[in-house]
């Protein structure tokens, strides 16, 4: 199992410098990737160009590119462009975002997100192949049929023989997708006490395509607060973004975060989350987080308690394990990502 470190979306310009020490620091303590994140404000493309210049070995991820805010031509320049950047280094996560944004801000009506994925994927296979994309699908067709557009084929070639596609897939049916096309897999909320559900549908669709899950990157983001301090508020550095997610990441009846996490026993904690959410009652959804919950998604205590943890998730099979630190200032957030890698290290990973 390898580290990778989740440096989120940029909220303002101090705080994409700050993510650029984030990653720098990750590469000196030996972390294998880094990534980051769009909704609609920053695009996750321009903050991984920018620290691949300023970094040498961290492999560099978008966690996700949204598949509604790109054309698949567009995905494909961008990926091979930022291929070209890093010498290869690049890693493309993919995912279709939630109704609110594909629709609200995109334009792009959320509807048939499984077979839009799927051909989605397999029009950026050809093009990252080179070949003279032509292709007749149910959603996309390359060249439009009777008019001028003609089959072409992508100008820069890519460093890699082949860019890894990731697939950010909560829901069966995507997972499935994952498991059957993709060379890695994002999941989010994600504990080694509920992996054999999780990787259940992994594992449906590895099977239809005929792989084994040891083709299939599992990669999971962990929130990570680390310390000597008080184990309850370590956890209160996580509940709020545990909170977003659940109360916040959807509508009412149309939040997958809400949906897995009632999956996992939180039925009614995940309602009174997403009602206090929805009130706006931000601190009241954040308090209404269980222990437990954070526990199981998280990392949270003193070296011994994360270097437990941190086998946990290489035992049931994590792949790269990516850490969103939650610390106060830059500092703090280095030390969390020393205290994680230290505790890998004990542990022999």
């Amino acid at each position: 199992m390898k580290l990778g470190v989740m440096t989120g979306y940029v909220t303002s310009r101090d705080h994409l410098l700050q993510m650029l020490v984030t990653v720098q620091a990750a590469e000196e303590y030996g972390y294998d990737s880094a990534w980051t994140a769009e909704a609609y404000g920053s695009d996750a493309a321009t903050p991984l160009a920018w620290f691949a210049s300023q970094t040498s070995t961290i492999k560099i991820g978008s966690a996700i590119f949204q598949i509604p805010g790109r054309t698949p031509g567009n995905a494909a320049m961008t990926a091979t462009t930022l291929d070209n950047i890093s010498n290869g280094r690049f890693m493309m996560g993919l995912g279709s975002s939630g109704p609110q944004v594909a629709e609200g801000w995109h334009g792009q009506p959320f509807a048939k997100q499984i077979q839009r994925t799927r051909e989605y994927i397999e029009i950026l296979r050809k093009m990252f192949a080179r070949e003279y994309v032509e292709y007749d699908g149910e959603i996309y067709k390359l060249p439009l049929p009777d008019g001028l557009g003609k089959p072409l084929k992508l100008m820069l070639p890519p460093i890699q023989d082949r860019i890894p596609i990731f697939l950010a897939a909560i829901g069966p049916k995507n997972t499935q997708l994952a498991g059957e096309l993709c060379d890695g897999w994002l999941p989010y909320l994600y504990g080694p006490e509920h992996a054999d559900y999780l990787n259940e549908n992994l594992k449906i669709g590895a099977d239809r395509a005929g792989r084994s899950l040891d083709e299939i990157q599992i990669s999971p983001s962990v929130f990570a607060a680390t310390g000597d301090e008080d184990v309850a508020a370590l956890r209160d550095k996580i509940r709020p973004m545990i909170a977003l997610y659940v109360g916040g990441m959807g509508a009412r009846g149309k939040n997958f975060y809400n949906n897995l996490v009632s999956a996992y026993g939180f039925e009614d904690d995940a309602k009174t989350i997403q009602d206090f959410y929805l009130d706006k009652k931000y601190a009241e959804a954040a308090a209404a987080v269980p222990d437990a919950l954070v526990d199981r998604v998280s990392l949270v205590g003193g070296r011994d308690q994360i270097a437990d943890r941190v086998k946990a998730y290489k035992e049931i099979g994590v792949d790269n394990l990516m850490i969103s630190p939650m610390g106060v200032d830059e500092e703090d957030r280095r030390r969390i990502l020393r205290d994680v890698a230290d505790a890998a290290d004990a542990v022999g990973i």
